[in-house]
């Protein structure tokens, strides 16, 4: 919802448990707010044109979707999550080879988890599991099969991994007749714009100074950017204007040292897009 609000199409709700909303938008009818699990198979069976769900859900259920592309986000990081095979701490296991036949598993993912297991040449006897997963290892199953971003809720309840099954980020997906239509396809395009532009965005300002001739070279030197900054003379000849976008996370030492080099008149500000 945060994102769709920062591309400038908010979702609006009558109540913040409430299943449909509107976007005013002339390019999009409706919305429905439901599960990823599901979403892959609706848009598969064209119920809708356009959804975001997992990666992970879509393998899981063997939806025919078509991929607009990663929205780059997940609920810790910007990484994508793991799906990851886990055993106890204390298992002498540390590969998915060296699991016996007839493993008991507990997974979120049987469809994934049989393929895998199928892969490998080993019986698994798979449990349809509804949450807390990790929670069942060693006392009700061998093993788990679950998703993670950083891992530290496996390693909180006494399991390690041992494999990465699969990498799973949040995307844009289509249905693959709607994205046929040029005039469908044109539209979740543009809406894929906004979204990857206010992602871009996220963690970037773009910074302005003016700096004199004889500083230049040196503060060109300190400014990292997309592709180069862009400087332009100052009227009169007095120096030139100087601005590119930068890092959040660097601006702290880089601010500072433009001012050293000489850069006057530095200013920092937010960035709500990047479209490249």
């Amino acid at each position: 919802m945060e994102l769709f609000d920062a591309a400038d199409i908010p979702v609006h709700r009558g109540s913040d448990v409430a299943y449909k909303g509107t976007i005013n938008d002339p390019r999009i009818a409706q919305v429905r707010i439901l599960r990823p699990q599901e979403i892959p198979r609706y848009v598969a069976d064209g119920l809708f044109d356009l959804g975001i769900t997992g990666r992970d859900w879509v393998a899981e259920t063997g939806s025919d979707v078509v991929s607009l592309g990663k929205l780059q986000y997940s609920k810790n990081t910007s990484q994508p999550i793991r799906m990851v095979l886990a055993v106890p701490g204390d298992s002498p296991w540390e590969s998915a080879e060296d699991l016996p036949q007839g493993v008991k598993i507990s997974s979120e993912y049987p469809s994934l988890t049989k393929q895998f297991f199928d892969g490998l040449g080993i019986e698994a006897d798979i449990a349809l599991s509804y949450g807390a997963t990790e929670a069942k290892a060693p006392d009700i199953v061998d093993a788990v099969v679950e998703i993670t971003e950083t891992g530290r809720a496996l390693r909180a309840a006494g399991l390690k991994i041992i494999h990465t099954i699969l990498t799973s980020y949040t995307e844009l997906v289509a249905n693959p007749d709607s994205y046929a239509d040029p005039e469908r396809r044109h539209a979740m395009e543009q809406i894929h714009t906004l979204l990857g532009g206010v992602l871009e965005a996220r963690g970037k300002v773009l910074v302005k100074m003016n700096v004199p001739s004889a500083s230049l070279d040196k503060v060109i030197d300190l400014l990292p950017s997309m592709k180069a900054p862009t400087v332009n003379e100052l009227f009169g000849g007095h120096g030139y204007a100087v601005e590119t976008v930068v890092p959040k996370i660097d601006i702290n030492v880089l601010i500072p040292d433009l001012r050293d080099a000489g850069a006057s008149d530095i200013i920092e500000l937010p960035l709500a897009k990047i479209v490249h």
